[in-house]
């Protein structure tokens, strides 16, 4: 008899992964114990983008965001919709504006700088799959955006991507590879199209609209 992960036979009951590959007791415990953290962090990422997605207020989504394990700073604000993958792993430094529907993957390190302006839909990533590898595994590689970057609408960070101080991307790019400080990068693949003429900024985003 075989109940999902769970094989029960005269010869005693094993455990198998999802490839049906057999597990030691070990190994088997491990997964449960996993099973159980990932059952607790979705339920707590439910609650989160509840309040994002349905309180028009920056504190509470600032204070959601806090609780989950996020580390935001002074003078930041999280737009309404905002999606994250584990907060835990995602810093954001002052003055940094995360903008509506915005997705942040903090399965490993993404650090977001300072006086960042991130526009609605942009897609942060650090976690993605292998496709070359037999068992379709997750890989990760932390993220890192410089101080003063502006990153347009619907753009595309890929994990391992490090962002130089005051880099522009362009809107609905797919950055796949470092970028150079104040580089523009546009296209799919991203490159460099352009460069920024400011290299000393020393502007504030400022307060965000309200109740958005």
């Amino acid at each position: 008899m075989k109940i999902s992960n769970l094989q029960i036979s005269p010869e005693g009951v094993a455990f198998t992964d999802k490839h049906g590959n057999k597990l030691g007791s070990a190994a088997a415990l491990t997964k449960v114990i996993n099973r159980f953290k990932n059952i607790w962090l979705d339920f707590s990422l439910l609650l989160i983008h509840c309040v994002n997605e349905h309180w028009p207020s920056h504190s509470l989504r600032r204070l959601a965001f806090s609780l989950g394990g996020g580390r935001i700073g002074r003078g930041s604000v999280i737009h309404m919709s905002a999606r994250y993958y584990e907060p835990r792993g995602i810093e954001i430094g002052d003055d940094t504006i995360i903008g509506y529907r915005a997705t942040l993957d903090g399965r490993d390190s993404l650090k977001i700088g300072n006086h960042v302006d991130i526009a609605s839909e942009v897609m942060i990533y650090n976690s993605e799959h292998d496709i070359n590898s037999a068992d379709f595994r997750a890989t990760i590689a932390p993220v890192v955006i410089g101080d003063y970057v502006f990153i347009g609408p619907r753009a595309i960070i890929m994990p391992g991507v490090t962002i130089g101080k005051g880099a522009v991307i362009a809107g609905g790019a797919v950055v796949t590879r470092d970028v150079p400080e104040f580089a523009v990068i546009g296209g799919v693949p991203g490159k460099v199209i352009g460069e920024r003429t400011n290299k000393h900024p020393n502007y504030h985003l400022g307060r965000a609209r309200l109740f958005q």
